[in-house]
């Protein structure tokens, strides 16, 4: 089981060693978002990149009261707690207007602006967390926010992939001692050969669970990531550990949700990367997630996140024949063709704003706003055009994307 994880030596000396490399980045983070911000460079950095002539929405996930004890049955760079969410809300809530995420399309369809700059906030996948401690807060703030949901996993009892995924890696790296040529072997036997994983993204041993999640999801279409779930869960009998895992709204949290004034928007049926699809597939992801919202909700659907903010020259289209007319990544890359299906976002979690000490940093989370570490380090990784990255997608459009 994955609660055991911590109890095994080797994986305590490994996140132990780890720590001190995480402190010695964290200062060196720390003394650079406060030069950057007290001298001004950070916002004059993002004003370069077009940074202030966008909005600022930002992008959650998991919601928690406490870390410790969730940290173990969930994706740890996806969570973030309670008082955190309301150090950055309040830091928001000071220097900008928060706004729903209809107001903000207005704005940006009109080219509209007011006097104070404005914000938006976003949570995605639908998590029950959402509901139990994010959704009382905001509405204590008056914050407007919205959710991105799920539609397949809504009121089923059903987990996300990605976190299944992550709790049998988790489960085979540090609790049963597996190696990664005992999971390569197991991927093997799948047929599925073992992805590489850049070195940036595994900094320590402790971290290859996480690393080889996000490398199997951008490479694997979801039919094969359920092979490999279903393997591993299989052979290290995790049921336990996935009953444990986080789990989806209901109906009814979303009826009483949007009734508070929030916003329900559409993150696919099955949260499959779009970008792994083949196109009938894609259409059917956010053609039925959207309709079977409307259907439940009794309204228009206008707003889409794409999964883990990935998209190219056949999802952004695929997007607006569904008949969406706003749409969120993670990145600061538009579709020329579609700038209004291709708004970025920035996600944010427990770290993104923490100094050396492990507390919350203004100077930060002013960088993080400002997508100043962002630009400083190159921007966005990924590829966004299929018929250049030679996936699954075989249609070739006249797809452009530019950071703004």
């Amino acid at each position: 089981m994955v609660r055991r994880q911590l109890s095994n030596p080797r994986a305590r000396t490994l996140i132990e060693g780890a720590g001190e490399k995480k402190m010695l980045r964290q200062w060196v983070k720390s003394g650079a978002a406060h030069a950057l911000c007290w001298s001004g460079t950070g916002k004059w950095i993002g004003s370069l990149a077009g940074r202030r002539n966008l909005p600022v929405v930002l992008g959650y996930h998991n919601v928690v009261e406490r870390l410790p004890d969730t940290a173990r049955t969930s994706i740890p760079a996806m969570l973030i707690t309670r008082a955190m969410l309301e150090r950055h809300l309040d830091w928001l809530g000071k220097r900008y207007q928060f706004v729903s995420l209809d107001e903000l399309g207005d704005m940006l369809q009109t080219g509209a602006s007011r006097t104070k700059p404005v914000a938006a906030v976003t949570f995605d996948d639908g998590y029950r967390d959402f509901y139990d401690h994010a959704f009382p807060l905001l509405r204590r703030k008056g914050v407007p926010a919205a959710v991105f949901v799920v539609t397949g996993l809504i009121g089923t009892g059903r987990k996300q992939v990605h976190d299944r995924l992550y709790l049998a890696l988790a489960a085979a790296f540090l609790s049963h001692g597996r190696s990664p040529r005992d999971v390569a072997r197991a991927l093997g036997r799948l047929g599925i050969q073992a992805p590489e994983i850049p070195p940036h993204r595994l900094k320590h041993a402790a971290g290859m669970p996480f690393a080889l999640t996000r490398a199997l999801l951008e490479t694997l279409p979801q039919a094969q990531i359920l092979r490999v779930v279903e393997e591993l869960e299989s052979e290290l009998d995790l049921e336990q550990s996935v009953e444990a895992a986080p789990e989806a709204l209901t109906w009814e949290m979303v009826a009483e949700i949007r009734g508070a004034g929030m916003t329900i928007a559409s993150h696919t049926r099955t949260h499959a990367f779009l970008t792994n699809e083949k196109r009938q597939r894609v259409l059917e992801e956010v053609v039925e997630s959207r309709r079977e919202l409307e259907k439940r909700l009794g309204t228009t659907v206008k707003h889409f996140a794409y999964p883990d903010g990935r998209f190219d020259d056949v999802t952004v289209p695929a997007v607006a024949e569904a008949g969406y007319r706003f749409a969120y990544t993670t990145c600061l890359h538009r579709d020329l063709s579609h700038p209004l299906l291709t708004i970025p976002r920035k996600v944010l979690w427990q770290n993104s704003c923490l100094d050396a000490n492990g507390r919350f940093s203004p100077a930060i989370m002013s960088c993080q706003v400002n997508r100043t570490f962002d630009l400083i380090a190159g921007g966005c990784e990924t590829r966004h055009s299929s018929a250049l990255d030679g996936g699954a997608h075989t249609a070739k459009g006249s797809f452009q994307v530019t950071v703004p």
